[in-house]
């Protein structure tokens, strides 16, 4: 029974230490300076999910090349995205501080590195005034997703996000990127 017991706690403190690990909140960067560039094969984006969620829910448009079906799966996949993102939000003002844009990217690291994933973005009524996020990985090696979220007072204010490029950092400087087709 002490062991059953141990074991169930052993697994729960992995797990929830595992979650603490992954859920390592963006911070904002108050001054973004250049970096120099080291691209490696050893570090690699995979795949880049872009969500902008404003004010009034999108329809599905209609093409002539679509069928309606496939714009029904468009739709309740959109659907969905939104439902998930405001999930939690009860009041009006909650629902208006999720409003935004939310990035997931998926990337990989061949081999173990300290690297530094930041989001480098401009922003509609800033223009061409760059701001950044970043979060830290130590001893990062396989697959990882990374989540950032421009939402809430910086949206409200600011706007939506019209370029971005998202980097890989490893000693100062990045070894992967991946950036918008505006990004310059």
């Amino acid at each position: 029974m002490t062991r059953m017991r141990f074991a169930t706690i052993f697994l729960l403190a992995t797990v929830f230490g595992g979650i603490a690990l992954a859920l390592q909140a963006p911070k904002l960067l108050p001054k973004v300076s250049p970096l120099p560039v080291a691209l490696s094969d050893d570090f690699q984006f995979r795949k880049t999910k872009l969500f902008y969620m404003s004010e009034t829910p999108t329809k599905a448009r209609k093409s002539i090349l679509s069928s309606a079906q496939n714009a029904g799966v468009a739709e309740a996949s959109m659907n969905f995205e939104r439902t998930y993102r405001v999930y939690g939000a009860i009041t009006a003002a909650d629902q208006r501080q999720r409003f935004g844009n939310y990035f997931d990217f998926v990337w990989r690291a061949k081999r173990p590195a300290n690297l530094t994933v930041r989001l480098e973005y401009r922003q509609e009524k800033l223009r061409s005034f760059v701001q950044a996020r970043e979060v830290a990985y130590s001893s990062a090696k396989g697959n990882h997703k990374t989540e950032f979220a421009v939402i809430g007072d910086d949206y409200l204010n600011d706007g939506r996000v019209i370029s971005w490029r998202c980097l890989l950092i490893e000693y100062g400087r990045f070894v992967a990127e991946n950036r918008s087709y505006l990004w310059e």
